[in-house]
């Protein structure tokens, strides 16, 4: 084999070949394989051994917004992207990201920190104001901590420095999407919780729909409110109602049963106290008047208060201001809806009740109608109980058949709503097949007899006087006395029936 010489001219005699010709024999080294040339400008990141088949993308697969200014990092980003089964946006500016996310619905931003124009932590702030539920994770090659706390605190989920390494980029974005997946879930229960724990009016009934109406009149005005009607017939739910469709929706709404709470601290319960303001107050309390700034307090059993919290009250509707106990005066910045089962009037004479007082809180009156006066709402409100207890109980959708809603009519409900939802929950309790029977009713519901409806009989000359007398009076008889309802059914106002009766008294 012969090498190949080559003449390198005179050198040195320990260098130079014998005789000192010139010649040299070159040393044979090894051959390498080619270096790749370097940069210190941070490149795409290093996927390593990428040659496995990019995963299907599914139609549930999370969207990523990628966002960079170098094209060929942010093609490198998109294909890794893409091979982990995820869905890819691409976007090389921070006012391009903004437009696909406005027309998309993206999971994850991917997104660079220096960029020119808009840097990464404003398309941060836009983001999150435009989608509050999307994560976001900054890249950079310059990151400090600054940098870094910076991100954090204007909601970034992850900060990860380049020259990113592709299982750390895989890693944090599924994670991001974990962590918005899981908000978006824990926020459907809440509401679902939320639906569950707070009813809602339901009803088609005549009766009803009336009460409705004047509600939604009511609701965008500052009047008092008073809701009337007998015990369990949902007057709460009116109340709710009421400030579900005013301007007060936003705020909050707070209820005070006035009879479950002992008359010795009421009035510190409404109006709060000072620390030190009688024995045992070793600390400030905000009354329920102050819970309530912004939105609705609602006052149940308004006829329970006693004197000096009637006279109290009095003060917060004509002055719109009140005292807690020990303190200064101070503005009352609510709504007050009251509610009651006692006929008002009757307590007014009785000298139980201000007069001065009721006529502030019957500004507009309305009254729940009992369940025997809207017996065609009981399908509806069974079918709606069925949802809440079946779930409740973990049973499936039981079916109410024909003969189980026909004895539910036929009976009185002198417990009205509240009576019928106990007995809706005792039968999904107790039912053993996958349909409800007369048997799953208590014994004095299944064998109720069906009341006939009363008919009234005039012979021919009775005068039109003596006609709406007994009328009013067999409407009264039905109502137990309720003269509100009475009038509802009637079609004519509370203050023609009590005219109507005063006039025969006298």
């Amino acid at each position: 084999m012969l090498r190949r010489l080559a003449y390198t001219g005179p050198q040195k005699a320990m260098d130079a070949s014998p005789a000192g010709m010139g010649w040299t024999v070159p040393r044979v080294l090894p051959v390498l394989p080619p270096v790749e040339e370097t940069s210190n400008r941070p490149g795409p990141p290093q996927e390593g051994e990428d040659a496995a088949e990019p995963r299907p993308i599914q139609p549930d697969a999370t969207t990523v917004l990628v966002v960079d200014d170098d094209p060929s990092h942010l093609a490198s980003l998109s294909k890794i992207i893409v091979r982990e089964g995820m869905r890819a946006l691409t976007a090389d500016s921070a006012r391009a990201a903004l437009e696909l996310a406005r027309r998309h619905r993206v999971q994850v931003v991917v997104t660079d920190l220096m960029m020119p124009g808009t840097s990464g932590i404003e398309l941060l702030k836009a983001i999150k104001q435009l989608s509050p539920d999307t994560e976001v994770v900054v890249m950079t090659a310059y990151g400090t901590v600054e940098t870094a706390v910076q991100a954090m605190r204007e909601g970034a989920y992850d900060f990860i420095e380049k020259p990113l390494k592709r299982m750390t980029l895989v890693k944090s974005v599924r994670k991001a999407a974990e962590r918005g997946s899981l908000l978006a879930e824990n926020r459907t229960l809440r509401q679902e919780l939320k639906l569950l724990r707070r009813r809602e009016i339901v009803g088609n009934s005549h009766a009803l729909r009336r009460v409705l109406d004047v509600a939604l009149q009511a609701a965008p005005s500052v009047a008092t409110v008073l809701v009337l009607g007998e015990s369990g017939t949902g007057k709460e739910l009116i109340a709710r109602f009421i400030h579900d469709h005013s301007s007060r929706a936003d705020g909050p709404f707070v209820a005070v049963n006035c009879a479950a709470i002992p008359e010795t601290i009421l009035e510190a319960e409404l109006f709060g106290h000072e620390r030190g303001a009688f024995t045992g107050a070793v600390a400030r309390r905000e009354g329920r008047f102050a819970k309530a700034a912004g939105g609705t307090l609602f006052l149940d059993e308004i006829a329970e208060l006693s004197p000096s919290v009637q006279v109290k009250l009095l003060r917060v509707l004509q002055e719109g201001e009140y005292e807690p106990i020990g303190g200064d005066t101070r503005r009352a910045d609510v709504r007050i809806v009251a509610a009651t089962n006692r006929d008002i009037r009757v307590e007014v004479q009785a000298g139980r009740f201000r007069e001065d007082l009721f006529y502030r809180l019957n500004v507009i009156a309305v009254t729940a109608p009992p369940l025997r006066a809207r017996k065609e709402d009981v399908p509806l409100l069974v079918d709606a109980f069925l949802g809440v207890y079946c779930a409740k109980n973990g049973r499936p959708r039981l079916e109410a058949p024909r003969e189980f809603l026909q004895a539910l009519s036929d009976y009185d409900w002198p417990g009205n709503v509240r009576e019928l939802e106990n007995v809706i929950e005792r039968a999904v309790v107790l039912c053993r097949g996958a349909a409800l029977s007369v048997e799953d009713l208590p014994e004095h519901i299944a064998h109720a007899a069906s009341p006939s409806p009363a008919v009234l009989s005039f012979p021919v000359g009775t005068s039109l006087d003596e006609v709406e007398m007994r009328l009013i009076r067999t409407t009264l008889e039905h109502t137990r006395g309720d003269k509100s309802l009475a009038a509802q059914l009637l079609g004519i106002s509370t203050r023609t029936i009590y005219r109507k009766l005063g006039d025969t008294e006298e």
